[in-house]
């Protein structure tokens, strides 16, 4: 009997190799289903410029008409208050939505939201915000940001550890300096249209540069409207007196110029492109949704929702039913909240200021709501 050759041995032998082989892979895929792994879909840690842009796009309505045509500034001393209520309520994280002026750097800086956008029906309040933003990125602590804001020198002795009020005290001994305003204002537009490379219409750039000379002009005593106002003309508050006196009922200043730790943590947020301004109306058929479907997207939950007192006008204008509708398409929990500030002042009262917003639109669909008295009551709660 002839013996098999070497070639015929090797021969055999890779064919066992490669039966055994495949049997091995499929006993492994049966034990081992091959699985689709899926994304959990999540919050933007930052947003690229043409990201941040194109979001502000897609989301914004065309700038509309309000009452105020300026709002420079907020007009709620109960901000301060406010802010320590959402800490001590654990308001924190999430998605955080808003209206209006400065008043949303303290809300933000109170909850420490992954993302912000701030809604406002007036297309100048964009550019306010962006103003605000390229502000908040050129300065390195807060009494760099009121000297660029201003265009006020910077006093000696100020430092991270200085008081809010003690470092407003050290800028009312300092004149605004014109050169310093040309200089700031180039520098404010620059880094907008030419760092993050955004583009503004004829209007934009114009209510833009409005924006900044009114900050220049009217300086650390700015209000609502522009004029100088005070604490002693009512509601007429500065925005020196936003940020240096508006108290908690300890007495401590509270807003995001109070420490450093909460401007920093503003900033934090714009050098990301997290906090982003859209033009839009409460009871319009977009922007509202159109921020929904975006978080739903990306997985975020609106944590708190600052709406002033706009519900005031929806009201007046039968639009309230729309705006609640719209509220309704956002990503909510059971521990999301209306910020009503404007209840302080009316009813001598904080109940109602953060109202539970699932339970309020419960109220809304069951009929319990027919006025802003009810709004701001937070009927439902």
């Amino acid at each position: 009997m002839r013996s098999r050759s070497a070639k015929t041995i090797r021969a055999a032998g890779l064919g066992l190799l490669l039966a055994t082989g495949a049997t091995l892979v499929s006993a492994h895929a049966a034990v081992r289903p091959r699985q689709q792994v899926e994304r959990t879909p999540s919050l933007p840690d930052r947003l690229t410029d043409t990201e941040f842009w194109t979001l502000e796009s897609d989301v914004s309505e065309p700038g509309g008409y309000f009452q105020i045509a300026d709002n420079y500034t907020s007009n709620e001393l109960e901000i301060g208050r406010v802010f320590t209520m959402l800490r001590d309520a654990g308001i924190q994280s999430g998605v955080y939505l808003g209206v209006g002026p400065e008043q949303n750097f303290t809300y933000i800086a109170a909850i420490h939201p992954a993302m912000a956008f701030i809604v406002d029906i007036r297309r100048q309040a964009v550019m306010q915000h962006l103003m605000y933003k390229a502000i908040f990125e050129m300065s390195k602590d807060r009494a760099e940001f009121v000297s660029l804001l201003f265009s006020k020198p910077r006093p000696d002795g100020l430092d991270e550890s200085t008081p809010v009020q003690k470092l407003w005290s050290a800028y009312a001994q300092v004149a605004t300096d014109p050169a310093a305003m040309a200089m700031n204002k180039a520098r404010i537009v620059d880094r907008l249209t030419k760092t993050h490379g955004f583009a503004f219409t004829e209007s934009e750039s114009a209510q833009l540069e409005s924006v900044i000379d009114a900050f220049g002009e009217y300086g650390p005593s700015i209000s609502t409207r522009g004029a100088p106002g005070g604490r002693a003309a009512g509601n007429n508050a500065t925005f020196e007196d936003l940020t240096g006196w508006s108290t908690d009922a300890n007495g401590e200043p509270r807003s995001f110029l109070a420490t450093e730790d909460d401007f920093r943590y503003v900033k934090g947020l714009d050098e990301k492109n997290l906090i982003v301004p859209v033009s839009g109306d409460f009871g319009g058929p977009k922007a509202i949704r159109a921020i929904g479907a975006y978080l739903k997207r990306q997985g975020g939950t609106v944590s708190a929702f600052y709406v002033s007192n706009v519900e005031q006008y929806l009201f007046q204008d039968r639009k309230d039913r729309e705006f609640y509708d719209n509220v309704a398409t956002l990503p909510l929990n059971d521990a999301s909240v209306f910020i009503r500030p404007y209840s302080l002042r009316q009813y001598r009262s904080a109940e109602g200021s953060l109202c539970p917003i699932v339970r309020f639109l419960d109220a809304v669909a069951h009929g319990r709501v027919q006025t802003n008295y009810d709004s701001l009551s937070c009927v439902g709660r």
